[in-house]
Formats: structure tokens, sequence, C-alpha cells
């Protein structure tokens, strides 16, 4: 290129060039002549032409909704592929599209499986032979060290290899030998722990270990690392026990053979009034004491059986003894247990003697003196002579044994163990005392195969505890295919497995359920019919179909996963708890050769009286609280949670602490926010004093139906019989029910014929009967109606006439019944609303009351506060029923009746007037009067003044009635029809004409 022809700009600058104008001439006749070639070819068209249209899409007038501006998927990807279309995203850009699955730290778990000396396959083993398997509930007072009783169990089943004396054992036909079995745990000082003959009625199927120790928050002092049975942060932080929870482990047995363990840790209970007893390190009582102090428990513990099994045929049955083997003594953070024979059997093993342990052991309990002179036992004891033979034998070598440990030179303690064949490590005698303690007692006692030995021999194995279940808790008929395969414990009958417990997940979304196979085999990926509570044969609406996605044995904090269980065994199981509020019943989903009944909801001792009143925050968090407490309900089995007619979510518990720990699981696990909670209130029942002054009556709205009714109070007891299911209308018993109530409460056969039903629900602690004559009455029509006056008459007890809460105690009598001979005169819609209605009139001729509440408590107290524990209680409405000083402790137990609704506080205001030396457990025990007329309309109120006595009913009354939305007095109208009005009236002229 000529660079000289342009400028430095790049700009042409060099002569003119030849044959641009020509070029712009061409340009301009090739566009004049497509100009013409465009005007023909639209001339042609409009002329009609016959040739085919080429009209441009482009110039045509397309609609707005026809407009087209990107192809279909399909023309893109073709009609054989398949697409998706999304709506427009209206999500957050802070918001991820696929949240990560967050899980809540709330509880401790385990990734790998529990460090053991047995294997999975081995475990897996005995589950196959429900012959080997215990289901052990360890339970007892607060602070009592059943948690640590329990961990000591698993630190002996631990596969790292230790010191001790060599408990191996070789295999054995049905079950296996072990090796390896250590002891190391927790508890400063004796256990007593108790195990029942054949299982206690309020807890069948389950040994009771009664502990005498420190509890778990103390127990952290020896043990290096938190106990593996405290999964959850709460229980670590408050040192005590919430939630229950299950730990199967493999145990061997003084024989060798294994035997698989299911024990269960359950929190503290207030039955069992001691402290903590430590009584060789602190409290240093004397042998002869201690043996005193161990006797007084035994027979405190037998007072509470023989309490609860009073109503069974042989309640001497269930009593304990260590002479009969059911009573073993630990200190579970020493590490070490035993019972009278595996004692013995430690001196037969150590001193080679030729005597039968058996004999021995029988003679180590009770008056029983052993003679030097002709080496024989005797019941008299000499003077001057040696104590009892427990004394002599077991507490004074203890006690020595201790004190050389705590006291002397590491070499002498070094021999003194080589007597026994104990060898520690040298490492060992540098420890502190309590730690070389603990290694020694390991050493000399071994594993618990003395506990176990007791287990085996007084616990009836799953297969055999399996019948007494099924006639206990089975709804269903006690005869049929179903029945007998249950009873057998049969794997190869029809899957049924019996839900008691729901655990929740890592995320807290859904729940793993806790159940037991009582006939069948379960495995991953059965599908199953889910029957709640409510479900019936007749009424399936409560039937939900689930797949078990997965199964695991529960070990607290580890979980191993198996792949079936068969009857007899505990597991829990994942994927059906979606239909699932508290129990349920799970069912093999083709299973229609025979109607399957339901497992009755679980009985508690005590209720749920406590009430809160909760809303959230923020008001459009709303959905996000009744979710959590949806979830609520379903984790904790006494909780109750429901809507008030005033829109108010409220939930029912025991007591404080446990609706603190409620509260605290619905804000940081189960709904995540923020929640307001009203001041805690109590739930009241209703009742009747006297019997109705007249026969009341109302008339179905269509004039054809009338019922006439009378209410009274129940017999005293009967209600509570009623509730603890000692008197029961299903299951064709009518014989066994007619002698039972003949005999307790005087009831002639008649009544027994009219007895209908219990209410509310089919246990609750009210009564409908039919009191009609049959020459007064058309008992073929009134029992047409039956069914229908049924459902008002549960109505009515559900929600009484005086401020919507439950009614009890209480005995409706239908008088008579006029009913409408057509079906169409009587249908359910006309009767039902009768039936409520006059259920309520005749309640309210009867002289109604409220009833409140009431706790037992029991408190333990220096002998200087007793005074103020006096005072305080006083000043709530509350009495003591007894003051008696605590066999071998310096400290006095009060025990004492407290309205629920006067003890918010209790506790603190003990504290305070005790400085802080006295400890109370509440506990419900029973329901009692309001003093006072509740409908006195007399009684005046005072904002901010504390009602007199005689007006605590009425204020009680009021308020309730004011928080649910209700006026403050009962309207007549609303419950009397017109003519029982002008009955009314007519009454009362009589009256005053008499006057």
């Amino acid at each position: 290129m000529d660079e000289s022809l342009y400028d430095e700009f790049g700009n042409y600058v060099g002569p003119e060039l030849s044959g641009s104008d020509e070029d712009e001439d061409e340009d301009l006749d090739q566009q004049m002549d497509d100009d013409e070639d465009m005007q023909e070819k639209e001339r042609s068209s409009d002329a009609g032409i016959d040739e085919e249209e080429d009209v441009n899409p482009g110039m045509s007038v397309v609609l707005h909704e026809d407009k087209k501006y990107y192809p279909t998927a399909e023309e893109v990807y073709g009609p054989d592929v398949e697409t998706l279309v999304m709506e427009e995203d209206a999500q957050a850009l802070e918001v991820p599209i696929i949240a990560a699955v967050r899980a809540k730290k709330f509880e401790t778990l385990e990734r790998d499986a529990l460090k053991t000396s047995f294997t999975p396959e081995f475990m897996a083993t005995l589950m196959a032979n429900p012959e080997l398997v215990r289901n052990v509930a360890i339970v007892g007072h607060i602070h009592h060290g059943k948690t640590t009783v329990m961990d000591m169990f698993v630190e002996q089943v631990g596969a790292e290899p230790g010191v001790g004396r060599c408990m191996g054992g070789t295999a054995h036909a049905g079950g296996a030998g072990g090796g390896g079995w250590v002891a190391r745990t927790s508890c400063p000082l004796i256990y007593c722990v108790t195990c029942c003959g054949t299982t206690p009625p309020a807890a069948p199927d389950a040994t009771t270990l009664f502990g005498r120790g420190q509890g778990s928050l103390q127990a952290t002092t020896l043990a290096s690392v938190a106990m593996p049975s405290d999964t959850r942060l709460d229980e670590q932080s408050r040192g005590i026990s919430i939630k229950m929870m299950p730990m199967s482990l493999v145990m061997e047995a003084s024989s060798g053979k294994s035997f698989l363990m299911n024990l269960m840790d359950t929190p503290g209970h207030v039955n069992f009034n001691d402290e903590v007893d430590r009584l060789i390190t602190e409290l240093k009582l004397p042998p002869s004491d201690a043996y005193h102090k161990l006797r007084h428990t035994i027979e405190e513990v037998n007072a509470v059986i023989a309490a609860c099994a009073g109503g069974l045929p042989d309640p001497d049955e269930f009593l304990v003894d260590p002479v009969r083997g059911n009573v073993a003594f630990s200190a579970a953070l020493y590490g070490w247990s035993f019972t009278l024979t595996s004692f013995s059997q430690l001196y037969a093993d150590v001193s080679g003697g030729s005597f039968d342990p058996r004999e021995f052991a029988k003679r180590l309990w009770g008056d029983f003196y052993f003679r030097e002179s002709d080496r024989s036992f005797r019941k008299a004891q000499v003077k001057d002579g040696p104590e009892r033979s427990f004394v002599q034998f077991i507490l004074e070598p203890l006690y020595k044994f201790y004190a050389q440990v705590l006291g002397e030179h590491p070499k002498t303690i070094e021999n003194m163990l080589a007597t026994f064949g104990v060898y520690l490590k040298s490492s060992s005698y540098g420890m502190d005392t309590k730690p070389l303690l603990k290694e020694a007692c390991s050493g000399l006692f071994g594993a618990a195969q003395g506990v176990v030995d007791m287990l085996v021999q007084h616990i009836p194995s799953s297969k055999r505890a399996t019948a007494s279940k099924v006639a206990r808790d089975y709804s269903g008929p006690q005869a049929g295919e179903v029945v007998e395969f249950m009873s057998a414990c049969n794997p190869r009958g029809p899957l049924i497995v019996h839900i008691t417990k729901l655990f929740p997940k890592a995320d807290c979304s859904r729940f793993d359920a806790l159940g037991r196979v009582v006939s069948g085999t379960l495995r991953v990926g059965d599908k199953v019919k889910v029957l709640g509570e409510s479900y019936t044969p007749e009424d399936e609406e409560d039937c939900a179909m689930a797949e078990a996605t997965s199964l695991w044995v529960y070990q607290a904090r580890y979980r191993m996963p198996i792949a079936k269980a068969v009857a007899g065994n505990i597991v829990l199981i994942e994927g059906v708890d979606a239909t699932i509020t508290k129990t349920a019943t799970l069912v093999a989903e083709g299973y229609d050769d025979e109607e399957v009944h339901i497992f009755r909801p679980l009985r508690f001792q005590t209720q749920a009286v406590v009430k809160i009143a909760t809303e959230p925050l923020n008001p459009s968090e709303l959905p996000k609280m009744v979710d959590g407490l949806r979830k609520i309900n379903k984790s904790y089995p006494l909780a109750i949670t429901k809507v008030e007619e005033s829109g108010e979510h409220t939930i029912l518990g025991t007591g404080e602490m446990y609706l603190d720990s409620l509260m605290k699981d619905l804000r940081e696990l189960y709904s995540e926010v923020e929640v307001k909670v009203a001041d805690p209130v109590v739930a009241f029942c209703e009742t009747v004093v006297d019997t109705s002054s007249l026969k009341c009556f109302a008339e179905t709205p269509n004039k054809r139906n009338k019922i006439t009714m009378v209410a009274e109070p129940l017999e005293k007891g009967l209600a509570e019989d009623i509730e603890n299911g000692a008197v029961r209308l299903q299951g064709g018993r009518k014989k066994e029910l007619q002698e039972w109530l003949s005999n307790k409460y005087d009831w002639d056969l008649l009544a027994v014929r009219g007895l209908w039903a219990f209410g509310p629900e089919t246990q609750g602690p009210n009564v409908l009967m039919d009191d009609t004559l049959s020459g007064e009455t058309d008992k073929g029509l009134l029992n047409a109606v039956r069914e229908s006056i049924v459902q008002g008459f549960q109505w009515g007890t559900r929600e009484g006439p005086l401020c919507d809460e439950p009614i009890r105690n209480v005995k409706f009598k239908i008088l008579d019944a006029t009913i409408a001979p057509e079906p169409t005169g009587r249908q359910t819609g006309q009767v039902i609303p009768t039936a409520r209605r006059v259920c309520y009139s005749a309640f309210l001729m009867a002289t109604p009351r409220l009833m409140e509440p009431v706790y037992y408590v029991e408190i333990v107290t220096p002998a200087d506060c007793i005074a103020g524990i006096y005072n305080v209680l006083a000043k709530r409405r509350g009495h003591v029923t007894a003051d008696v000083p605590k066999p071998g402790t310096p400290v006095f137990v009060v025990k004492a009746f407290l309205p629920v609704i006067e003890s918010f506080g209790f506790e603190t205001d003990l504290r305070y007037h005790t400085q802080g030396q006295a400890f109370c457990q509440s506990l419900f025990d029973h329901w009692q009067v309001v003093p006072g007329d509740p409908l006195d309309k007399s009684i005046v109120l005072r904002p901010l003044e504390p009602a007199p006595v005689q007006a605590l009913a009425r204020e009680f009354m009021v308020k309730t009635r004011r928080r649910k939305g209700m006026s403050d007095d009962v309207s007549i109208n609303k419950f009397f029809d017109d003519p029982m009005l002008l009955e009314l009236a007519k009454q009362d002229a009589d009256l005053q004409q008499i006057l």
C-alpha cells in the first residue's frame, strides 16, 4: 500500500478515483428494477391469479395473546422428549432453592457402633430366640442413680480388655460364652437393686431396680467421658433424665450363657422418698447400722409393691427378699454389684471350700448368727458374740476392703488384692484414691453376672411375658387365631407390632417409632397398616398405610441397623410415624383373615393438670407454632395440646419442670419461633354433691322425642377404678363386671345390666345408666337411639356446663324416654344435642361444684426447718399428713397435700424459708372439691384482692370462663327447654306457698 496516499489518521488524500459515478448509477437502476417486480407480484395476487399464496407472516395482523416469541419445547427438542416448565420463582434470593438438612444439636449421637465384647451378628442370633430376651425397666427416685446403673452395665460389656479375674467362658447351646467382661463405672455406695418375681401390675414384663446411691451428676467426677445413656444436652446440663432411653445389651450369666437385655432407663420417680445415700464413703454408717438401713429400704419397697399389687390374687408373689434372690446390692460408681448367691460363690472361689454356695447364701440375710465354736448358724445371738451373718461376712469385709484401698500404702493394697487373685497395672496404684478404688472393686467383683443371674431367674422371658401383655393390653376378644399367634410370640404368625414411643430424628421433622414385635417378623421394606388409638374394626378412619424403611436396635446414643426383627424384640422403626400421635398398632398390609384390634393406649399414674396458653411473638408464624405443637404432642406422651373456643392454643403438662422442658423443645426444636407463654393455670373438673332436685327432661327440636334424667354422685373410689382399667365394658366380661360391682360397690343385678357407658372416652370417670322400667318405656325404641344418647352423654361430660371443663364422678340415670316410632323422627341430629342438654340440666339441678387437682408432696429437710415448711404449706392451703425421720440419716421426710393451683413458685418459696436445705418432689394424687358454690351470684370478686376460702369456687369458675371468652355466669336458657323452665317456676311457686 502506498502510504503517501493517506494521512496520519488513515484518510485517503490521493488523486480522485475514476468510475465511482457509474457505480452509483448502476445501483440506482437495480433498485428501480426490483421495485417494478414487486409491484407486478402484488397486481397478480389482487387479480386472483390461481397460484399458491405466499403471504409474509410478518405483515399479517396477529392478536397479542396469539403472538409467539419463542419456539415451543416440542419444536426444539422433538415430540418424544418430556419437558417440565416451572412457575415463576417467588422465592427470596437469600433462600436456597434446595435447603440443606440442618441437624439440630439437642442430643449426642455416635456414628460408630457401640464397642462391646459381642458382635452385631451374635446379637442378631439372640434376637432370633425370644427365650433369651429379657425386658427390664430401671425405675426409682430422682438422683438415686438409675442412669448410673445402666451405664455400669454398658461399661462392663465393653470390648476393651481390662483388669480383673478371668470371666471367660465357652459357647453353650442356645447361648454363647464371653470373655473380656470387665467391670468399670460409677456410684458411691450401696445400691439396693430389687427384682420382682413376676412383673408388678404397674409395669408388667419389667424388672424393677430401685436405686440407692448418688446420681448421674456426681458420677462424672469419676467417669472420664459422658454417660452413654445421657444423650440429650439438657439432660447433661441438668444432671437428670428427662426422656426414657432404651439400651439393648448382650450380658453373660455366671453359667457362661449369654442373654439379650433390653434395658429401659426412666426419669426419676417420686414413689421412693430417699435422698442420696452414701453408706460407707460419706454417711460412714457402721456396718450394723448399714444393715438396718438396707433392711428398712427393702421394707419400704415392699410396702409400695404391696400397695400396687393389692388387687391381685397373690400380692406376696411380688415382694422382694434377698434370700429369694431377687435383690442385688450395687455401687455403680465403683463398678461392683452382687447378690447373696454371687457373694457366697466368691467365698467359695477364694477359699476353695467344699460348702454349697446356695445354702450359704440362704443364711447371709436376716437373723442368722455364725457360731465359731461348732461352725454353725443360729437364729439367736450369743452375748458378746458376732453380728448378724450379713454384717459379719459381707459388710465388715467390704468396709475393710474400702479402708485398705483408701488408706493403705500401694504395696499393701497390691498384696491384699493378690490374695483374691486380682492384679492391677502398675500405673493404677499411682491414681487418686477413688479411681483406684473403682479399679480394685471392678477387679474383685468382676462383671455383673450375679445381677444377670437374678434377671434371668426372676424375670420372664420375652416369649413368656408376651402372653400376659396380650391378655392385659389387647383391646379385642381374647379368642381367635390372632390372639393365639400373639400369645405364643410366634415369628411365623401375622405381623403385629405395638408402638409405644416416638423419638425425633436429627432434624426434628420426623420421628422414629419404638415398638415391640408381638407376632410375626418385621423386615426392612415391609408395608404395614398403622392403626391409631381411635381405630376400631367398625370405624377404620384412623388407619393409614406406611413402609418400614429402616430398623435399628436402640442403644441410647448408638443405633445398630438390622434387617429384620422377630416376635419378642423391641426395635426402632423408621417411616411409620406420619399418622401416629401417641401409640399405634402395626399390622401386615395384606392380612385380612381376621379382624385385628389395637393395643390399648398407655396408662399413667399421674395426669396432666397444669395448663399454659401459648402464642407466637410474630402472628405470621402461627402455622409454624401449630406444627410444632403437633410434634410436641408426639414427643411427650402425657402432654395434651388443644385449641380453646377463644382460639388460644393451650398445653397441659404434669408440672412446672415438665412444661419448662416441653417449651424449650417447642422453641428450639419443633417450631423454631419465639413463643409467648401466659401464666400457668390448672385444669378443673366439674362434679355434683347431691342428687338432682327434680326429674329433668328435654325434648328434641321436632317435639317427637323426650328424655328424662337425673344426676347423682358416683360411689367413692369407682371413678378411680374406671380410669385405672379395673372396670371395663368391652371384652364380653359381663359376669365378671357384675360380680366386681356387686361385691365392691353393692350394685344389684338390674343396675349392672343397665350400665350403658363410661365417659368421656371409653374409660372416663362418669357413668350412664338405663334406669327405665319396661312397663313405662318402650325398650326397643330406646335401644334404637342408644348410640345417639351415649354420644350426647360423651359430649356433655367432655365439656361441662360450668366452665367447659370435664365432668367427673357423676352418675347419670335415664328414668323415662319417649321415642318416635318412625326412624325419620329419631335421627341422630335430633337425639344427640337433646341428650347432651338433658345431662346438663340434670347436672345443674344436683348441686354442682368445681374440683381441683391436688399434689402429693414429699419434702426432705433437716429437723430445724420443719416449722418453716409448715408455715409455707399453710399459706397455700396445704396440710401435712406426716413428718417422720429417715432411718440412717439426719433428715426428716415431710409428707403433705397441696392444691396444684397453689404450687406455682412453691419450691422457690420453700428454699427461701429453709435457706436452701429442703428438697421437694410433687406428684398428682387426687381431685378434691373446691370450697364454695360456683353459682353463688351474691359473691363479689374484687380485683387485686385474694378471695376468701368460701369464694374460691366462684372465683375459679368466673376467671376460667373469662379466659375462654365466655360470659361470667351460666345461662339457664342454654340448657333448659321452655317446658322445663315452666316446671321449675311451678315448683318454685309451690315452695313459696308452703313457706
